[in-house]
């Protein structure tokens, strides 16, 4: 979602109109709530139509809220196939992962296990050279810490066809970007990676001595309910309903699919549907799943500018999720993910008026969002006919 304009709008760079500065929690508007009317479902509709073509194989909507929902989807999930993608079915999520380690990190300090102002240098001692500055766990969460990322070009086809299936350490990953050296003193800078959530994966596995994986699922999986959503771990697989993702390449369309997602972990791993997502976000946003103060901590931005060119433009991070201004006065809280084949999102309003969940089966990895995702953030948050 970062990045897309509603038409007729022009939305800022870091700088977000109606609101404090950063450093403050800041709530969804309740704009959507009040003047917005049902979904255009025709208009989500035609956003997958015209499925398959030159960047994507298919796509499933998931759009819900007090105003009105739809589900369904395009294309195909099976190139060579007439089947169609299931508009519940299963996918990478990408980056979404990251509102997991996050939530559960929340989960842990609120039972007293884990405190987000200690430092990386108190639960994980020697990870980080002496060049780096505290970092707390609080800033690993909210892209403030300033540790580089590992450097690998997993994005690019060749590597990844090349290595797919390896199964990488967490820990040496980190290592790799630690050897970079710091981005910036901790806390004076926001850039958005994967690095501070690989090393809160391991922080989390320090201070409950087992797999993060288990305390996200003992912490947020289980509770909500989500009965699709897993952390693969080293298996390539995706379980249950899904569509295929693919790379165009020279000689045809590779299917990609299967990965061991290890070198992603705790930022980006994640297999969940759409059903799922929708529940999750909801939980954050609303209800007693969080409490009052965690939910602050959950939508606080942190009081430190972008580093140019990071952040899309009226977009802000907090603790695993981000703050977007789609249009003036128009407010959503949600997360993008990216995988090959994957192009994914969640957002919604504070207020539950609407929530979109979406996934786009790309055929280029590490591209510019495909067309269809903006047709389809497009159609879920424009106002449409009332109906």
């Amino acid at each position: 979602l970062p990045g897309t304009t509603l038409p007729g709008t022009t939305l800022p760079g870091t700088t977000l109109p109606g609101t404090t500065l950063p450093g403050t929690t800041l709530p969804g508007t309740t704009l959507l709530g009040t003047t917005l009317p049902g979904p255009d479902r025709d208009a989500l509709r035609a956003a997958v139509a015209s499925l398959p073509d030159d960047e994507a194989s298919g796509a499933l909507v998931r759009v819900s809220g007090h105003r009105g929902s739809w589900r369904g989807s395009g294309g195909v999930a099976r190139l060579g196939t007439r089947q169609p993608v299931h508009p519940d079915g299963r996918f990478r999520v990408g980056s979404i992962t990251k509102l997991f380690t996050a939530t559960a990190a929340l989960k842990l300090a609120g039972s007293g296990r884990l405190d987000l102002d200690r430092t990386v240098q108190h639960y994980l001692p020697g990870l980080l050279t002496p060049d780096f500055e505290p970092v707390t766990v609080r800033q690993l969460l909210d892209h403030t810490h300033g540790i580089a990322g590992h450097g690998l070009p997993h994005k690019d086809p060749d590597w990844f066809l090349a290595h797919r299936y390896d199964t990488f350490d967490p820990r040496e990953v980190v290592e790799l970007g630690v050897a970079r050296g710091p981005r910036f003193d901790p806390g004076t800078r926001q850039e958005y990676g994967n690095a501070g959530y690989l090393v809160a994966g391991l922080v989390i596995e320090a201070v409950t001595g087992r797999p993060y994986a288990e305390t996200v699922r003992e912490e947020v999986i289980r509770p909500l309910g989500l009965r699709d959503t897993h952390l693969p771990g080293a298996d390539p697989r995706i379980r249950g309903p899904h569509a295929h993702g693919y790379e165009r390449t020279a000689t045809g369309h590779v299917d990609v699919t299967e990965t061991n997602p290890t070198l992603q972990w705790a930022a980006a791993e994640a297999v969940s549907s759409a059903p799922d997502l929708d529940r999750f976000l909801g939980a954050l946003l609303r209800g007693d799943f969080l409490t009052p103060a965690q939910r602050a901590e959950l939508l606080t931005v942190p009081d430190a500018p972008a580093v140019p060119g990071t952040n899309a433009p009226g977009t802000a991070h907090a603790l695993g999720i981000t703050r977007i201004e789609l249009a003036p006065g128009l407010v959503v809280w949600g997360k993008s993910g990216d995988r090959p084949g994957y192009n994914n999102g969640v957002a919604g309003t504070a207020d539950g008026a609407r929530t979109l969940v979406y996934s786009v089966n790309t055929l280029r990895m590490g591209g510019d969002q495909p067309d269809a995702a903006v047709r389809i953030i497009t159609a879920a948050f424009s106002p449409g006919p009332r109906r």
